[in-house]
């Protein structure tokens, strides 16, 4: 809970971190977007390093490191140290999330997994829901500082109890050297695809068809490198497997049409209809309240009737959501809003605790840390995406019906994508 709360309760003290540093918006932004872009590219190589030296000892190191970050994150004297401090904060929670999921295919039984990925899942998610209250109350309380600081209190227990509970893994047999180069190459490819996205809109037509045949060609280029390393940190040949394709796929659209909704509808319902922040935290919640509700549910039922069919009927029911998103942007009443996004929020709470189970089930289980830090790459991938294409159109458009309508096409193309993917998952499970 703790990569999901601290990534959504800074948001409310930006205004003060800005104020005290006497920093622009532009660099306070850094904040939030290096976050979610180290969390993208560390994380694979972080479920690698646990298939190589055992999951517990990078678990509750990762605990530690985060605790000992978020202690330097509250001192900081200026934004570059803090911004530091965050990216080593993503570093941390981006070695103990995919070795916690593989963990989970280590101790769980095949028939309760998707289960327990479905109340991760409603923990996580309440956990990013109560980041922008929590973090009101305590920057009223301590100030932006006390934000980090809480930090080490919600570490502590979490170290006493891992330490009790988490079982001991041998490291594995793996003789290859270990793929820096390739780790290096992913980073710089996803900050490339967020800056890229993100800026496309101030460059020419001749600056826009460069930056993108250089960033295709960087990222053809990786591919290629990493299909030809004997152990790479990205292994292109997973995509290959089924299942495994589906699901990070499947992640990459839903997410992307889940995170773009989250910041397109604010500023569609502020600029079109003059709503308040209250009500509008009131009409987003409907939809996070029943992601949270159903996701152990979607759990439940994939352990009970297979992985498909839960995260084809949850996919499905999400784009029926979205559908009028599209068709109707600037008529939208509540009438209409509260009910797509509560069937956006049901829909992904059924599909996605199955996408995830397929992900790590796809791949033998000294694969489980590789594959589930790819998976958890293609979800932030989807939101990084997400965010820079609403940024871009609605910058095109200034913020008019056009923009916001294009907007939600796109959002509602992501959605169906993502049910064509869930339909590609196979009917049968691992049984270990």
């Amino acid at each position: 809970m703790l990569a999901p709360l601290n990534s959504t309760m800074i948001v409310v003290v930006l205004s003060q971190i800005i104020k005290d540093f006497h920093a622009s918006v532009a660099s306070v932004a850094w904040l939030v977007t290096s976050y979610l872009i180290v969390m993208a590219s560390v994380q694979p190589v972080a479920g690698k390093l646990g298939d190589r030296l055992g999951r517990r000892r990078l678990v509750l190191g990762g605990l530690l490191y985060f605790a000992a970050v978020s202690a330097g994150a509250a001192l900081a004297p200026n934004l570059a140290v803090l911004i530091a401090f965050r990216v080593q904060q993503a570093i941390a929670a981006s070695i103990v999330l995919p070795n916690s999921f593989a963990l989970i295919r280590d101790v769980i039984p095949a028939g309760r997994r998707a289960a327990t990925f479905g109340m991760i899942a409603a923990a996580t998610g309440l956990a990013a829901a109560a980041g922008p209250p929590i973090g009101g109350a305590l920057a009223t309380l301590g100030g932006w500082r006390a934000l980090f600081g809480v930090n080490i209190l919600l570490v502590g227990p979490a170290l006493l109890i891992g330490r009790g509970v988490l079982p001991a893994s041998l490291p594995s047999l793996h003789r290859e050297r270990f793929d820096l180069v390739g780790a290096a190459w992913l980073l710089v490819a996803l900050l490339g695809i967020a800056l890229f996205t993100t800026s496309v809109a101030s460059l020419s037509v001749v600056e826009g068809t460069l930056a993108a045949a250089v960033l295709i060609a960087g990222i053809a280029a990786f591919i290629r490198r990493e299909y030809g390393f004997p152990d790479p940190v990205v292994q292109p040949r997973f995509f290959l497997v089924r299942d495994f394709a589906a699901s990070t796929v499947g992640v990459a659209l839903s997410n992307l049409a889940m995170y773009t909704t989250l910041l397109a509808v604010p500023i569609l319902l502020t600029h079109e209809q003059h709503f308040s922040s209250g009500a509008i935290g009131l009409v987003l919640a409907s939809m996070t309240a029943c992601n949270l509700v159903l996701a152990p549910l979607g759990g439940r039922l994939a352990d009970r009737h297979g992985l498909r069919r839960p995260v084809v009927a949850g996919m499905s029911i999400a784009a029926v959501g979205f559908l009028p998103l599209a068709l109707w942007p600037g008529a939208l009443t509540l009438g209409i809003l509260l009910p797509c996004l509560g069937l956006i929020g049901v829909g992904l709470g059924l599909g996605w605790p199955g996408l995830q189970t397929a992900s790590i089930e796809a791949l033998p289980p000294n694969d489980a840390g590789a594959a589930s830090g790819i998976f958890s790459t293609s979800r932030y991938l989807g939101s990084i995406v997400g965010s820079s294409v609403l940024t871009l159109i609605l910058s095109t458009y200034h913020d008019g019906p056009a923009g916001f309508r294009l907007a939600f096409v796109i959002i509602l193309a992501a959605a169906v994508g993502a049910v064509f993917a869930a339909a590609a998952l196979s009917t049968q499970r691992r049984t270990s």
